[in-house]
């Protein structure tokens, strides 16, 4: 079992880096998988790798548990489901999915109640035109829940909110808007060091130059409410179901170091919160070492 580290913040701004942030994060600011296992499948631990062991057994130690993914590689949401697989085995789980914003959680839940298709899901949660994504990677995570009857939770802030503060700041925002989102007071933007992070991923965006402070800050804060607000509902949760375990999926720049969504629910829930993150794409195991992990494992 392998931990991994934390590079040198020069080497986070590398360009094959700052590209695969600008994926992972999505940029919507701006503008043929198989089911892995049947649909009611629970395939034996024993299957697992000794190290992969090692890390369920951790895992299944934590109140809630970061897959920190890149949208397009469909083989990290393979590896997500048979984490999640896993993981309900061993106890109550719930799905946190950035996939889904937080006004269409009545669909996803009729859905796990039979009560949708798969079809009817797709549409009432507006999934093409709101992530837009294969529908077929995620696919077998949501059949796996609904067989299984495990909560899924849309964690995501409305895209239409994220992009009037992307325009304009949270002054832009409408009375209404709030329902969505946690109170302003819970919106922090003072970690430097994920300032300084998502910078190099600002200015690689940039095709012509370096982009003003102004709109710097604004993609900044943009980020931090899509960070806030999934933190706001993973604890909503787990505050009333204790008992739980939340398994969170989003994309990368949301999980490593713990800037993004995990420092914001242990910033909620206190220390005495127990959180684990894991990491998909083993290409980048040898980024130079400093001393914060990037996230807790590698799978």
């Amino acid at each position: 079992m392998k931990l991994l580290q934390k590079p040198i913040l020069k080497a986070l701004l590398r360009k094959r880096l700052l590209w695969k942030l600008m994926v992972v994060l999505g940029f919507c600011l701006f503008w043929f998988i198989p089911v892995y296992l049947g649909a009611d499948a629970m395939e034996p631990l024993t299957h697992f790798s000794r190290d992969r062991l090692q890390i369920i057994q951790r895992l299944a130690q934590a109140d809630v548990v970061f897959l920190g993914e890149t949208h397009n590689r469909p083989e990290d949401q393979r590896a997500q489901l048979e984490i999640i697989q896993a993981l309900a085995q061993k106890g109550k789980v719930a799905i946190a999915m950035e996939m889904f914003q937080r006004p269409y959680q009545a669909a996803i839940d009729a859905y796990l109640q039979g009560k949708l298709s798969e079809t009817q899901l797709v549409e009432q949660t507006e999934y093409e035109q709101r992530w837009g994504f294969p529908w077929e990677n995620y696919a077998p995570i949501l059949r796996f829940a609904q067989a299984q009857q495990i909560p899924v939770l849309a964690m995501n802030a409305p895209s239409e909110v994220t992009r009037k503060v992307a325009g304009g700041g949270l002054e832009a925002l409408a009375p209404e808007d709030w329902q969505w989102i946690p109170p302003r007071s819970e919106i922090r933007t003072d970690n430097q060091n994920y300032r300084q992070l998502l910078r190099g991923v600002f200015e690689q965006h940039q095709t012509g130059g370096m982009g003003n402070s102004d709109r710097l800050e604004r993609f900044f804060l943009a980020q931090v409410l899509w960070d806030e607000t999934m933190a706001h509902h993973i604890v909503q949760f787990r505050q009333a179901h204790p008992d739980y375990q939340v398994i969170a999926i989003a994309g990368q720049g949301h999980i490593i170091y713990g800037y993004g969504i995990p420092s914001r629910v242990a910033r909620r829930l206190g220390p005495s919160v127990r959180q684990y993150s894991v990491l998909f794409n083993s290409s980048d195991r040898n980024l130079d070492a400093a001393e914060t992990p990037i996230a807790d494992f590698f799978w």
